[in-house]
């Protein structure tokens, strides 16, 4: 099983965030209209923490303010289970939309969102899930950006088991990428 260390996920989110302080006003990122790509690393895990995996995210938004961007993110994860009489492959995915609202207009931009998609594949129950997510974008370069991404899905079947899955049935993704305005 591999096990994700919550203080080591922590200072990697958080990381980015002493950047902001350092960071000079200039022509950074995105305008009204831009549209941005995005490729990641990402890894998840239950809600507490017991078993994960990882993978790759790719997302592709479009600028609807400067501040605002919607779009679709596709993931694609792999998981080894090993144990006393098991051994495993998983692979699974997850397709969904996105909304985010990104904070400052300097290099480094926190922003909280929210996503909706589906996932499916060998070691999930094909499921739809809801979102809620916060990171920061740091640009290295005019339209280049560095991403931190934390995000809490919860996973439901019916709009009825949704308000109940928020808290039973919720699992972690963390994402560290590289992206590009254009």
């Amino acid at each position: 099983m591999i096990r994700l260390n919550t203080a080591a996920i922590t200072l990697c989110v958080l990381g980015a965030f002493p950047l902001a302080a350092s960071a000079q006003s200039s022509n950074f990122g995105p305008e009204k209209g831009d549209r941005e790509f995005s490729i990641s690393g990402t890894g998840n895990s239950d809600r507490n923490m017991d078993s994960g995996s990882f993978g790759v995210t790719g997302d592709l938004g479009w600028y609807m303010q400067d501040h605002m961007v919607a779009g679709f993110r596709q993931s694609i994860n792999y998981a080894s289970i090993e144990g006393e009489s098991i051994k495993d492959d998983f692979w699974n995915g997850s397709t969904r939309g996105y909304f985010n609202y990104q904070f400052m207009t300097e290099r480094a931009r926190p922003f909280i969102g929210a996503s909706l998609g589906g996932i499916y594949g060998d070691g999930v129950k094909d499921s739809a899930f809801a979102g809620l997510e916060a990171g920061v974008k740091y640009y290295v370069r005019d339209k280049t950006y560095l991403l931190t991404r934390v995000e809490y899905q919860f996973l439901f079947s019916s709009t009825s088991e949704a308000s109940d899955s928020f808290q039973d049935d919720g699992v972690w993704a963390y994402t560290v990428g590289l992206g590009y305005n254009f």
